[in-house]
């Protein structure tokens, strides 16, 4: 609503009215019952959000949502699902993250280690840029990840593929048949000197 009264350019006093034309069903005959009550003729859009929080975000369900954004870690999200969720419930506790300073800070403390520990030497205090280069580093952590687990897997093949080879060799082309020189000393082969 705050973006639309400055696109539209209203007045202070016409906030709650602008902003009450919004509203839908239920909300609206809350709104026509509590407009009643609160018996002014202009009625301030300061009041007007003070009394559609107390209805719709109650102060109980802002402490939660405030505890919410000061446990929120990244953990298993991208650095970019992290965000999303930082910017939604930053706005609840608005003390932690009221300037670009503190809002980077926050973000930073609560990234994964291994990004964590390399963010801060380059001692990023705007938070836009601090999210950019958080992304930069995890996608090289990535590829990095990626590269070390591809060579990974093509020492473990070429080490499988020596071993065949080395079984091949010792017991025939098809590896589990017998060899020649076991085939001499079997019983009944006409070697008596040999016969088990």
């Amino acid at each position: 609503m705050e973006k639309a009264f400055e696109l539209a350019e209203v007045k202070d006093d016409k906030k709650a009215q602008y902003a009450s034309y919004y509203l839908r069903d239920e909300a609206r005959y809350w709104w026509e019952s509590s407009k009643a009550l609160l018996d002014r003729k202009v009625i301030t859009w300061e009041k007007f959000m003070e009394t559609f929080l107390e209805k719709y975000l109650p102060i109980y369900m802002q402490d939660q949502l405030e505890m919410r954004f000061l446990n929120l870690r990244q953990e298993d999200m991208t650095v970019a699902e992290y965000e999303v969720n930082f910017s939604k419930l930053a706005r609840f506790a608005p003390e932690y993250v009221n300037t670009e300073e503190k809002k980077a800070k926050r973000f930073q403390q609560e990234l994964k280690p291994g990004i964590r520990s390399q963010v801060p030497l380059l001692e990023i205090r705007n938070y836009a840029i601090l999210v950019h280069k958080a992304i930069i580093v995890e996608g090289e952590k990535e590829a990095t990840k990626r590269e070390s687990e591809g060579k990974k897997r093509k020492f473990e093949e070429s080490i499988s593929d020596q071993g065949s080879s080395k079984f091949r060799g010792k017991f025939g082309k098809n590896g589990g048949g017998q060899s020649q020189k076991f085939q001499k000393f079997k019983p009944g082969n006409g070697n008596k000197k040999n016969r088990f």
